[in-house]
């Protein structure tokens, strides 16, 4: 296995499994717990992922397929996605191109929270554009299941945040664009409560950073 990420809760390793080549996740123990305590956090973050993903593919949310979940080694097996992260080629896009490209991000988030799903790290580099020009969402390790406006809020907050740091050139458009789409799924009225909420997330962040 060849290991490509290792982030705080897991490492991402790139390997083969029954012929497939697929992603290996495998939580990493805290020695700061109590073992006890820890193998059980692990064994219950190892099985709401999957849980999840699953939820956001009925959905209509494109996701990796779970090929396995091994709850002793805190480990998923997961199909690996072909193509390329959002974050790698929006800047490269056309306009035209760039605005549709948000514009179904904004759809699959709206059923992602019309499902009472929260993704908890909408970032595009958690999205891979397939070379059939299918959106799938990775990385739902800090998912959880609501439907409380503040979630969504904090949700799409993250979101324009990546767009901001990431995408600064084309962060207004897109952002633009991922809210149109948004609102398709989700509705007028819940768009605007939402997109209230991410105002007051965002003057909360700021009172923070000038006391």
């Amino acid at each position: 296995m060849i290991l490509i990420k290792k982030g705080a809760e897991a490492s991402i390793y790139l390997g083969e499994w029954f012929g497939r080549k697929v992603i290996f996740k495998k939580r990493h123990p805290k020695k700061y717990r109590i073992p006890e305590l820890d193998r059980e956090v692990q064994m219950q973050r190892t099985k709401h992922e999957p849980q999840i993903i699953h939820r956001a593919k009925i959905a209509g949310v494109p996701t990796p397929i779970i090929y396995m979940v091994d709850l002793k080694e805190a480990t998923i097996i997961m199909e690996f996605v072909e193509g390329k992260q959002v974050k790698q080629i929006l800047n490269e896009l056309s306009d035209e191109d760039r605005i549709s490209l948000c514009y179904k991000i904004g759809k699959l988030i709206g059923r992602l929270h019309r499902s009472g799903i929260i993704h908890g790290d909408l970032t595009t580099s958690n999205m891979i554009l397939t070379p059939h020009g299918n959106i799938v969402l990775i990385d739902f390790g800090l998912s959880e299941l609501s439907v409380e406006l503040e979630a969504r809020g904090v949700d799409i907050h993250l979101m324009k945040r990546a767009l901001t740091s990431t995408h600064y050139k084309y962060a207004d458009e897109c952002f633009n664009a991922i809210i149109r789409g948004y609102e398709e799924i989700m509705g007028e009225d819940a768009t605007r409560d939402v997109l209230n909420k991410v105002k007051e997330i965002e003057r909360r962040g700021r009172y923070i950073s000038e006391r």
